[in-house]
């Protein structure tokens, strides 16, 4: 799989800047063949912006690139990266949405032609996704765009290590499991250490540092666009991990939640049962109640449902603002300003004389800069120009400066470094105490303990109603499969 002639790819001296901001400050890279590298640091340190540069679908200001021994600095570019066997799963997801799983698969691989090029690309990618996940129930014939996050993931992720005339040496895999439930990134994550058995080089971008610690053979950390520390895997703990991240969490930002007595509140949102179900759901006021179980079992929908408001089965008492987990399709307003995609939450309180106050705007989003960390020089700029775990970070800070009384989120941890999630969850605490209610779909099962309470869906029911008391690991995957799985 791996041509004779050194690193699988060797990076030195790599500087980037996009104007005043300085991405990457002078970074060396190394990649062995057979070798997992998991790659980790803070939203900004300059990881992604690395990644892009590796992969060709961003020119270095300064620095060389080799692949394979071969100096390959001056001719680098997307064509030849695929050319030279290094692929990319991008943090946001580059499938074209009006295209079918195997007119997709056929975009990485021009060569096949003919009458039945479909059913050649189909078969591909059916191979491939089989291999990485078994029982993953995806046609080759699915428009994208119909698929959900997950699935979509899934392709994303096989198409990469699709074979035909070109072998496969090194693939980047930024934040591959940040749509994945826990037995799928498993699957995952074990697919990878084969790749690793076979010869294959893969680079592991994961803000779930358990997945680096046990996955990976070395850890490299980046910090403020430089590399910090370099070192084996096992020669790491999470919290040495942390350390060299740069981030001391405080002990107010690490609260676990308390289960909160319903008792004398108000009950915010009521889901009666529907047809062939036994379990209703009940949120009450500054409660915390995680939605769980495998990924696209219907707790997406739930949350839909409560968006929609009192209607049949269904009555919600409140205001309501989302965070949301795919944030490219439901979060963002691409062509605006960080600042008025956090302000555009609370515009009732930013107008005067029925216009937008621009100052008040401004100190909005000055405020969950600071609050948030959002790393940016000018909250002006455009939203795009923020990294992935950044533009989350916004959409969490229009959620929470809004005045809505029910804060829905759909899985929103994903790209975010564990720093900025710490401090997430000491807000959401915070926020609960004043008395807003949270519901909180989230794939990580560690966020679950910060729920008061936890409600587990498996094909489109709530098949489980779990108080925090008598929350455990173990119960919630008991209840994510049938008896008969």
């Amino acid at each position: 799989m791996i041509a004779a002639g050194g690193a699988t790819a060797r990076l030195d001296g790599v500087r980037k800047a996009y104007g005043a901001v300085r991405a990457l400050a002078g970074v060396d890279l190394r990649v062995e063949p057979g070798e997992c590298v998991g790659l980790v640091g803070h939203n900004g340190a300059g990881k992604s912006t690395l990644m892009n540069v590796l992969a060709g679908t961003v020119a270095p200001d300064e620095g060389s690139i080799a692949i394979a021994g071969s100096d390959v600095t001056a001719a680098w570019s997307v064509t030849t990266a695929h050319r030279a066997g290094v692929r990319c799963v991008f943090q946001e997801l580059s499938l074209c949405p009006n295209l079918t799983v195997a007119e997709n698969t056929r975009i990485l691989h021009p060569h096949l032609r003919g009458l039945r090029w479909r059913r050649t690309a189909g078969e591909l990618i059916l191979g491939t996704l089989d291999a990485i996940f078994p029982g993953h129930g995806i046609s080759a014939g699915e428009v994208v765009s119909d698929l959900p996050l997950t699935q979509r993931q899934m392709v994303e992720i096989a198409r990469a290590f699709t074979v035909t005339d070109v072998p496969v040496r090194l693939v980047i895999l930024d934040e591959p499991t940040s749509s994945l439930d826990a037995v799928v990134a498993r699957q995952l994550l074990d697919f990878v250490r084969r790749f690793a058995a076979d010869g294959g080089s893969t680079i592991l971008i994961s803000h779930l540092l358990g997945e680096i610690l046990s996955t990976a053979d070395r850890i490299v950390v980046m910090r403020d666009g430089l590399v910090v520390r370099t070192d084996r895997a096992d020669a790491f703990t999470r919290d040495s991990l942390v350390a060299a991240m740069g981030h001391i969490p405080d002990s107010a930002s690490e609260r676990i939640a308390a289960s909160v007595d319903r008792a004398g509140r108000a009950l915010r949102v009521q889901a009666a049962p529907r047809p062939g179900e036994t379990v209703s759901l009940a949120a009450y006021e500054g409660q915390i109640v995680g939605l769980a179980g495998l990924a696209g079992q219907g707790q997406t929908e739930m949350l839909l449902r409560v968006f929609d408001g009192a209607r049949g089965d269904t009555k919600v008492s409140g205001t309501v603002a989302v965070v949301a987990g795919d944030r490219q399709t439901d979060g963002l307003f691409p062509l605006w300003s960080i600042a008025r995609n956090i302000s555009i939450g609370s515009l009732g309180e930013l107008l005067r004389h029925r216009l937008v106050d621009a100052d008040a705007e401004t100190r909005l989003g000055g405020t969950w800069k600071d609050r948030l960390a959002i790393q940016t020089p000018d909250m002006r700029d455009p939203i795009l120009s923020l990294s992935g775990g950044n533009q989350q970070k916004a959409l969490f800070a229009r959620a929470l400066a809004s005045r809505a009384d029910i804060i829905l989120m759909d899985d929103p941890m994903r790209g975010v470094d564990v720093g900025t999630k710490r401090e997430v969850y000491g807000l959401i605490r915070d926020e609960a105490s004043r008395g807003r209610t949270f519901l909180w779909y989230t794939t990580e099962t560690d966020e679950l303990e910060h729920c008061d309470h936890v409600y587990v869906f498996r094909e489109g029911s709530i098949v489980a109603d779990i108080p925090k008391a008598e929350l455990t690991e173990e119960k919630v995957l008991h209840a994510s499969f049938r008896g008969d799985a």
